[in-house]
């Protein structure tokens, strides 16, 4: 079906007026989510990720974070459940990012206390998110595609069965990759024509629109503005992060690093995580990428980490996987997106 052929948006969306609060006998009482709920919301943050032994953790910063960005509605587009002496047994979240070109998506994700699963909690919250992600999608007015997407690592079972249950289903699978360091670092010259240097705020638009350009014809890939750039950089490492610019000082390729220390604990080791990595269509298959790869793996070395790690796509039409795999990268863990096309 084209996007000439889709019904309207508000058709397809199917929004409901309003979006009530679940039921309160669920024993919590619902309101949206403010600044001040960060420190307790982190930890139960904390206890959602411990009892499903996935292998990161989400501090404090990245959850305050969440609270930012000039297009989101927080008193519309967050959830939190208090028990009776004010505890955070559960919280949704929605966001519809403003950028999107190709399919409007609306994404949407919680947690519930794991003292307080098996009690229809989860469930109550997955319907308030949807009901709220078909507002917002609704809301967009954008004449494409839509999808309702959540991302769920492997080991979160409880959450995959719970999307399950509401309609959703995976469309897309993703792997964590990492690759030590006190191996030999690969070979990966620059090629000619181009120069990698540190990242610096000068090159960061350069970067953004070299991204949005890499990306463009990248499955669920959707170009981000201004605001959407430099949104979530609580753990950015810029001093582990590198462009590409080629002989008029363009950005041609670019890798960000983020820092993740409250990780290393958890995985027994230390590592440089690559965020964002992207090459311009016309500089492919010269070995940039590997060239970039290869340098910042001797950054993070040279800061004392154990290991490199990313995230890749298992079905980018690409071949960044294989690129991966080729500079010793090996998976360790595994995720899916869940989604409701529209």
């Amino acid at each position: 079906m084209t996007t000439t052929s889709l019904p309207p948006i508000a058709e397809r969306a199917a929004a409901p007026v309003d979006v009530p609060l679940p039921d309160p006998s669920l024993g919590l009482t619902w309101r949206p989510v403010t600044r001040d709920d960060v420190p307790a919301l982190s930890a139960l943050v904390t206890r959602t990720e411990v009892a499903d032994g996935v292998p990161y953790r989400t501090v404090a910063e990245e959850i305050d974070e969440k609270l930012d960005g000039e297009w989101r509605d927080i008193p519309r587009d967050t959830l939190v459940g208090l028990d009776a002496d004010g505890v955070p047994r559960a919280w949704a979240e929605v966001d519809q990012p403003p950028g999107d070109t190709r399919v409007v998506r609306a994404f949407v994700g919680g947690g519930v206390d794991p003292d307080w699963r098996g009690r229809g909690v989860g469930r109550a919250i997955v319907a308030w998110s949807h009901a709220r992600a078909r507002q917002v999608l609704a809301a967009s007015g954008k004449e494409l595609p839509a999808r309702i997407a959540a991302y769920v690592p492997d080991e979160a079972q409880d959450a995959a069965r719970l999307l399950t249950r509401s309609g959703m289903t995976p469309v897309r699978y993703y792997a964590e990759m990492r690759r030590p360091l006190d191996a030999p670092l690969p070979d990966a010259p620059t090629p000619d024509g181009v120069r990698i240097v540190p990242w610096a705020p000068e090159h960061d638009e350069g970067a953004r629109l070299a991204h949005n350009a890499a990306f463009a014809d990248h499955w669920g890939s959707e170009p981000r503005n201004a605001a959407q750039w430099v949104h979530g950089r609580s753990m950015f490492a810029p001093t582990w992060s590198l462009v590409a610019l080629d002989g008029k000082d363009q950005v041609v390729g670019y890798l960000l690093s983020g820092r993740y220390e409250a990780d290393w604990e958890v995985t027994g080791h230390s590592a440089g995580y690559t965020d964002l990595l992207g090459v311009v269509r016309e500089w492919r298959g010269r070995g940039l990428a590997s060239a970039l790869l290869a340098a910042v793996m001797a950054v993070y070395r040279a800061d004392g980490m154990e290991y490199a790690e990313l995230s890749v796509d298992t079905a980018n039409r690409s071949g960044a996987h294989r690129l991966y795999t080729g500079l010793g990268y090996a998976v360790y863990a595994s995720s899916a997106m869940y989604a409701i096309e529209l």
